[in-house]
């Protein structure tokens, strides 16, 4: 299988000023620690967006595609234009049903999380699985179809025709950047079992072992999601060692009942035979009197004693086609018993085997996973003698992540999510970053935020749109930027947590530097001259 390859590249370091609370951007002439893993770290949009979606309507989404639906026949549901399934079912061989879920060309999903909480709720809606439970398998099924994307053939070997002749191969899978999901991508999620609760979606197939080992390469190696699969699949160990423990139970019923036809078809084969050859004797005895009866026409005797063997006869050799016909429908009982019993075997070691390969599965995860949490806990300890640093991840739009670099080494230990962090500057404040992120590309928008220091994420972004173009500075208590505003820019005044305290009168441009001096903050007026702001 061709991995995925993310290749982490340092382009530049820059160092943190406790002083004054500046993070700048500074070039260095040693070379870099290159980083190549083969392994699944999603690209997603992780700067402000010009509306926010709330969860519920992210979360109604996936629902609205499980309305309606039927498990039982292959269809599909929702919108083909933005999201929708392809429910692919048939009985026609044993490979793998599956649902294909795919994002249409109008799709504005940009964060893997909530692809993930779309297509947990339409797990819970169609399957009726419990929403933690879903997104844990939402979020295994991403993972696999990106560890899979565009490999057709390994689809080919896995599912059913009905499947494989919906999916495209270059469109197969998911990419890993959200720039690549629209129109792109279509998700396969292996259904194990239609009507088996739990164990609809086959976790076996979505967390094997490429699966686990690209999540083992995730900062935090993946360790809750595991663990939660680990809990899904030893619940299923349980649903399924239940259903062979029933499946037994019936089988031993059906064997006793077995037992029961078969003695009494011994029974009625007895009793046929004996009617049959009570038939035989009556109809031997028929004949005769016969004989006797047409030598002696004129005995009415003879005549009299003839027919009344010859209806004697009739009557046995009836009773002996009923006796038979009995022995019949005995045979058909004892074979339908039979199949019941062999059945109901059959059920309950499937459902056994199925127990013990969860339960392995299982245990050996929860081996992997102990021994990957001391691996985290050692990071950690390495974490707190590191220092942070601005790293340029675009030099075209000069876009910046911040990230954690071990002092000794200069490994890169952690980047945050956020890589559209603008003019390669932050300030740091207490334990948050202020700076200006974002694009202003589909949903997204270029505002001020602040980024959390240990976990690397966006926690608030400010009300106010901010200029492509604006420098970020730091004046005391306040960060000064450009905002702008129907078509006109202004520079604005912002407290710690992104309140916009201040709004000059003057128009400015959107590049306009920011002077702060003992006269006031000054900046370059719409018509280019320079003017004081505040």
């Amino acid at each position: 299988m061709k991995m995925l390859k993310i290749i982490k590249n340092v382009v530049a370091a820059a160092a943190v000023l406790l002083g004054s609370g500046l993070l700048f951007a500074v070039e260095v002439n040693k070379a870099e620690l290159q980083s190549v893993s083969d392994t699944i770290v999603f690209e997603n949009y992780t700067g402000p967006h010009k509306v926010v979606d709330s969860l519920d309507d992210i979360k109604g989404i996936g629902t609205g595609i499980g309305a309606g639906f039927s498990k039982e026949t292959s269809g599909t549901y929702g919108n083909t234009a933005k999201y929708y399934v392809i429910h692919c079912v048939d009985d026609k061989t044993d490979a793998l049903d599956a649902d294909i879920f795919i994002l249409g060309k109008d799709a504005q999903v940009d964060h893997i999380r909530n692809l993930r909480h779309i297509i947990a709720s339409y797990l819970t809606k169609a399957y009726g699985y419990e929403y933690d439970d879903a997104y844990t398998l939402a979020t295994f099924v991403t993972v696999y179809n990106a560890v899979y994307r565009k490999n057709l053939d390994y689809y080919k070997s896995k599912y059913k025709e009905i499947v494989t002749k919906n999916l495209a191969s270059e469109k197969a899978g998911i990419s890993v950047s959200y720039k690549e999901w629209a129109d792109q991508s279509q998700l396969v999620i292996p259904l194990a079992d239609i009507n088996g609760g739990l164990s609809t979606v086959d976790t076996s197939v979505i967390s094997d072992k490429n699966v686990v080992n690209s999540m083992q390469e995730e900062d935090d190696k993946g360790i809750d999601e595991r663990k939660n699969m680990v809990d899904i699949k030893e619940r299923e160990a349980d649903e399924a060692e239940e259903k062979a423990r029933e499946a037994q139970k019936e089988a031993r019923k059906e064997e006793e009942e077995l037992k029961e036809e078969k003695k009494e078809l011994e029974e009625a084969k007895k009793e046929a035979y004996e009617a049959e050859k009570k038939a035989e004797e009556s109809q031997k005895k028929a004949e005769e009197a016969q004989k006797k009866a047409d030598a002696n026409p004129n005995d009415k005797q003879a005549q009299k004693e003839a027919a009344e063997a010859k209806k004697q006869a009739e009557k046995d050799k009836k009773d002996a086609a009923d006796k038979k016909q009995k022995v019949e429908e005995k045979k058909t009982k004892v074979e339908e018993k039979t199949k019941k019993t062999e059945t109901a075997k059959k059920e309950s070691q499937k459902q056994q085997a199925k127990a013990d390969k969860k339960q392995t599965e299982a245990q050996t995860e929860r081996k992997e996973i102990a021994k990957d949490q001391k691996e985290v806990i050692n990071k950690k300890e390495a974490e707190e003698g590191a220092y942070y640093a601005l790293k340029l991840v675009d030099e075209k739009e000069l876009y910046s992540a911040i990230v954690k670099v071990d002092k000794e080494s200069g490994k890169e230990l952690k980047t945050s999510a956020v890589k559209v962090i603008r003019n390669r500057i932050v300030f740091l404040d207490q334990n948050v970053f202020i700076a200006i992120a974002g694009e202003n590309t589909g949903k997204g928008a270029v505002k001020l935020v602040l980024i959390d220091k240990e976990k690397l994420e966006i926690i608030a972004e400010s009300e106010e749109t901010v200029a492509e173009q604006s420098v970020l500075i730091q004046n005391g208590n306040d960060y000064i930027c450009v905002v702008e505003e129907n078509g006109h820019n202004y520079a604005a005044k912002f407290n710690s947590i992104l309140k916009c305290t201040a709004k000059s009168n003057v128009d400015v441009k959107p590049a306009t530097p920011i002077y702060v001096s003992g006269d006031g903050i000054f900046v370059t007026n719409k018509s280019g001259k320079v003017e004081k702001a505040f």
